[in-house]
């Protein structure tokens, strides 16, 4: 590599403890590390903010920016508070059937909208249902970022990188479901009973907030019923139209912010008010984050890295599948696993095709595709869905740290990658 590479790599370490550290705001760090990527010229104008491969991916601040708006209008209808004192009633006020329920919820509608959609529905009514029981919402919130990056993992709409693994390799939905979706059902599994190992102390049962939990109506928490349905039927459209977006012909990001200032139109509401409910910080911080993360791109640092490692293994179809496995894992933990994922691409392409192109020599492309899907849930800045759930817990005055989420997040990852070692062995050799 480059001496330029190597400065990059330094710049990229040290923001990277400091966010881990949290030292210093995590979104000054960002913007520092950008602006020194960019000042040393490891990264320019026309990479940061023009180029899909390293720069700001635009259609995720875009997604996440009309997501945003749509939620903020449904908070003012009372329509979180419903859901929340409903799925309370459901579990009869007990703590750890609440987490199940809203686990296994966002794990399957993860596996349909984006992971970031389905965090920004979810996350609400977490923070509702906690505060009428008086526990913890952290480690609820912690387990349904977790679960979201899992449940997406399932199909081929559910995770971006699943996205830019099929454009390159040809796979199809069904080819996803099929082979993604049983070791996301075991891991899933596997997963709530770690959920109540990890988070025991979460499970504090109080039979009077229970009771009065029980005789509310889920009824007289709506505010707004005019209001509900035209959410309701803006967001089932922007749902509909994220599952036909190559038919329309639009991106995710144009339906989400259509749709969200047309739902904020329809409302009537104070477009300023609503605008105070986005997570501005955490937009930012994603910019910051992909401009970081595109200078990596640019110097060629993760192509050096993924082609010394595949390098090392071609001809050896196994240790090479469990050395993408674990390395797609681990560096989709530091940085973001699209363009990550959009880099190893044209390299495991090729060792497919070097391996004969059919048969076993798949097992490649779903190697990658666990191993960058299931790394998300490392770190705190492993997945967007984690750093959402972070700004969205710390604007209620709960704030997640780095490590506090890491923590969880090391153990999760570790058995659900090593949870699909023996499937992959047992499903391709």
């Amino acid at each position: 590599m480059s001496t330029l590479a190597w400065i990059a790599v330094a710049v990229f370490v040290a923001a990277y403890v400091l966010i881990a550290t949290e030292k210093i705001n995590r979104v000054t760090v960002a913007l520092g590390g950008a602006s020194i990527m960019l000042a040393i010229g490891a990264t320019d104008a026309e990479h940061a903010f023009f180029s899909e491969e390293a720069g700001i991916d635009w259609n995720v601040i875009f997604l996440l920016l009309g997501m945003m708006l749509i939620v903020g209008v449904l908070k003012r209808t009372g329509l979180f508070e419903y859901l929340a004192i409903w799925s309370a009633k459901k579990a009869r006020g007990r703590p750890f059937p609440i987490m199940v329920i809203l686990v296994v919820v966002t794990a399957v509608v993860s596996a349909a909208l984006d992971n970031v959609t389905t965090v920004l529905l979810v996350a609400p009514v977490t923070l509702l249902v906690c505060e009428r029981l008086d526990v913890p919402p952290i480690p609820f919130l912690i387990a349904e970022v977790m679960a979201s990056n899992i449940g997406g993992a399932a199909t081929l709409v559910g995770d971006p990188p699943n996205i830019i693994i099929a454009s390159r390799s040809g796979l199809s939905f069904t080819d996803f479901l099929n082979v993604m979706a049983p070791l996301v059902l075991i891991v899933l599994v596997v997963f709530v009973g770690l959920c109540r190992i990890m988070f025991r102390t979460a499970f504090r049962y109080d039979a009077e907030r229970a009771a009065r939990v029980m005789a509310l109506r889920e009824a007289d928490a709506i505010r707004d019923r005019r209001l509900v349905v035209t959410s309701l039927v803006v967001l089932g459209a922007v749902l509909l139209a994220f599952g036909l977006h190559t038919f329309l012909r639009l991106e995710p990001s144009v339906v989400a912010i259509l749709g969200g200032l047309l739902l904020l139109a329809l409302s009537r509401l104070d477009a300023e008010d609503v605008a105070k409910d986005v997570e501005w910080p955490t937009l930012v911080f994603f910019a910051g984050l992909f401009i970081m993360v595109g200078a990596l791109v640019a110097t060629g640092v993760i192509d050096s890295i993924a082609r010394s490692a595949i390098g090392a293994v071609e001809g050896k179809l196994w240790p090479a599948t469990m050395l993408l496995l674990w390395a797609s894992a681990g560096l989709s933990a530091i940085v973001d696993n699209i363009p990550y994922v959009a880099t190893m691409s044209p390299i495991v392409s090729e060792l497919v095709n070097a391996e004969g192109g059919l048969g076993k020599a798949q097992v490649l492309w779903w190697a990658l595709a666990i191993g960058a899907d299931f790394g998300g849930n490392a770190t705190a800045v492993g997945a967007s869905a984690n750093v959402v759930v972070l700004g969205i817990a710390e604007r209620a005055g709960h704030k997640i740290t780095f490590w506090g989420f890491t923590k969880y997040g090391l153990i999760v990852t570790v058995i659900s990658v090593a949870v699909a070692v023996p499937y992959l062995w047992l499903r391709f050799f």
